[in-house]
């Protein structure tokens, strides 16, 4: 019986892919670079998709983020990868993504949580929009809940109370090209 490992591919300084490593053993006090990418969801009317990490996350369980992140498997494009988070993390039907637009292209962070564990990844950011009436059906070992905001509405809560939010997603929300992708 074979089991399917998901696989996160490491990334050398030069921003190059330098070999793969099991999600499970990727992200300790110790974490190497690696690639990521993160997506901010909008409906039809504009809105703003936002989850709640679920509180058994193992980094910033329970804190408000964008609509989803994720990793591309070895030789998966960001945006198939997009695709398929969207499917496993928020329970969209495949065909629920209309369009996906790279808004921030050289984003790349690290941050470290309470709890010691790093995140530090070369992570694109993407805008990607929603087929009217596609409905999320999310799952509860990924998201907590879900809120649909205004874009302002987001960046004067970050700007308010930045201790509530990802440390990825107050970083991304600083870059003027996502803002204006966002229509804020």
């Amino acid at each position: 019986m074979t089991h399917d490992v998901e696989l996160v591919v490491l990334a050398d300084e030069h921003g190059r892919p330098a070999g793969t490593a099991p999600k499970a053993t990727v992200h300790t006090e110790d974490t190497p670079l690696h690639f990521a990418f993160s997506t901010f969801l909008l409906d039809g009317d504009g809105r703003l998709l936002m989850t709640r990490r679920a509180l058994g996350k193992k980094t910033w369980p329970g804190v408000w983020t964008n609509s989803f992140c994720g990793h591309p498997g070895p030789d998966e494009p960001n945006v198939d990868a997009i695709r398929r988070r969207s499917v496993q993390e928020l329970g969209y039907a495949e065909d629920a993504i209309v369009e996906i637009t790279e808004a921030v292209p050289d984003f790349r962070y690290r941050a470290v949580d309470s709890s010691g564990i790093v995140e530090w990844e070369i992570c694109p950011v993407y805008i990607a929009r929603l087929a009217r009436g596609a409905q999320p059906d999310p799952n509860p070992e990924e998201i907590e809940e879900l809120a649909w905001v205004a874009p302002g509405e987001l960046i004067a809560a970050v700007d308010a109370a930045p201790f509530a939010f990802s440390p990825w997603l107050i970083e991304e929300l600083a870059r003027p090209e996502l803002r204006a992708g966002l229509g804020a």
